[in-house]
């Protein structure tokens, strides 16, 4: 499909790469040595996250607000997001002096609510669902004669999105492969259009939250279901653009579907290995990876970190659970003799493996323990899962008939949540 057919162009990417300038960070790509170690190929990751906003949506959203004319500067913009894309319009459209609403689904979580009023913009909370929200942004356009200003279906908004390539290209013109989420398309739908300009053989694979397999559906005729509770909530669109679907079938060579614990697993990597943070939607491309590195190993792969919008709670548990994958933190039921002492022995005996005891609990009532029985629940930091074995072995030789006690879906034959 020829360029020309398509909502956005390269002139429009190389004209919005001018008109952002100063106004966004040009953010940088850097060599990712340790994310090269974990999947075999030579990682560069772009960092959106360091956006002002946190998020690559920053891009689109000026690039839309410096297209208006006066009057409709003057009349002010709406929008519907319940996170990046809100604030990054609030964000500049107070810088640019524009009037801006932003209508947000009822259960959006109170934090983005007040991040996005604190950029200056009327907030509106209506609907359940961004569907709802949506149609309801789109009738207060109408009513009050304001410029809807859509997150991904917009060709301004894609343009602005597309320079995110021009800029990784043109200082890494050697990439093979980019991957980037993909929700509604705008993001991929740009920076397709800038990557095959600059390097028509580039290989270009957009990522999706498995619970989201929107752009899969469309393109595959399929009809995976949609939906559910997901980490990767910026990219979780039911939805594909109505403008960027023709972009993605023409330019895009393989959509990829990945599951919440290799996004949970990203997440843990780029915070411990890279140093930085990625929301869920950030991490997608590098979970991509995870699964499966052979497809990328010995290859030049530029990473796309869309956002480091994370709850630091959500990002705790997190990596939490990772240490629990990797059997560096470890819980184990011991069965006993209740005697005097038996805590301190236990205690004792862990001390001197070298493991470092989190949590202890006494149980006396359960019917599966003799009377004079007592079990007792303990949650240990070892150094891996061979320090962890060992330290079962032990417990095992000095009679306290360990159980281990694995975190709900870890259990020996299940890959995960």
């Amino acid at each position: 499909m020829a360029e020309t057919a398509f909502a956005v162009s390269f002139a429009d990417v190389e004209a919005a790469a001018h008109t952002i300038e100063g106004h966004v960070l040009r953010t940088p790509l850097m060599p990712a040595p340790r994310l090269s170690a974990l999947t075999g190929a030579e990682v560069l990751v772009k960092h959106e996250n360091m956006q002002a906003t946190a998020s690559f949506k920053e891009r689109g959203a000026v690039n839309k607000l410096l297209s208006l004319c006066d009057e409709e500067k003057r009349r002010g913009v709406i929008a519907m997001s319940a996170g990046n894309h809100a604030q990054a319009v609030a964000y500049h459209a107070r810088r640019f002096g524009i009037p801006a609403t932003i209508v947000m689904p009822e259960p959006t979580p109170l934090v983005k609510v007040e991040n996005t009023r604190a950029h200056g913009a009327e907030v509106v909370l209506f609907g359940e669902t961004l569907f709802e929200a949506a149609e309801q942004a789109r009738k207060l356009a109408q009513e009050k004669g304001l410029v809807f200003v859509h997150p991904y279906d917009d060709a301004a908004v894609m343009a602005g999105q597309g320079t995110v390539a021009l800029e990784m290209l043109r200082e890494a013109p050697d990439l093979d492969v980019l991957l980037i989420p993909i929700g509604g398309g705008g993001l991929m739908a740009g920076n397709a259009v800038a990557a095959k300009a600059l390097k028509p053989g580039i290989e270009l694979i957009g990522v999706e939250a498995a619970l989201y397999p929107s752009f899969h559906n469309a393109l595959h005729a399929a009809e995976l279901p949609i939906g559910g509770a997901t980490l990767a909530e910026g990219i979780a669109v039911k939805t594909v653009g109505v403008q960027t679907l023709p972009i993605v079938r023409a330019l895009v060579s393989d959509i990829v579907l990945v599951g919440e614990d290799l996004i949970e697993r990203a997440v843990n990597a780029y915070a411990c290995l890279q140093h930085t943070l990625a929301e869920g939607a950030g991490a997608a491309g590098l979970a991509a990876m995870l699964q499966q590195p052979e497809r990328y190993r010995g290859r030049k792969v530029g990473l796309v970190l869309t956002g480091g919008n994370i709850d630091t709670r959500l990002l705790a548990a997190i990596m939490v659970r990772e240490l629990e994958r990797e059997q560096r933190i470890a819980a184990f039921r011991l069965t006993a003799s209740d005697r005097p002492g038996l805590l301190g022995k236990v205690a004792s005996l862990l001390g001197a493996l070298g493991a470092n005891i989190l949590e202890v609990s006494h149980g006396r009532l359960f019917l599966d323990v003799p009377a004079k029985g007592v079990t007792l629940d303990v949650t240990v930091e070892a150094r891996d899962e061979h320090h962890t074995a060992a330290i079962e072995q032990a417990l095992r030789r000095e009679g306290f008939a360990p159980r281990r006690i694995y975190p709900r879906g870890q259990e020996p034959g299940n890959s995960g949540p």
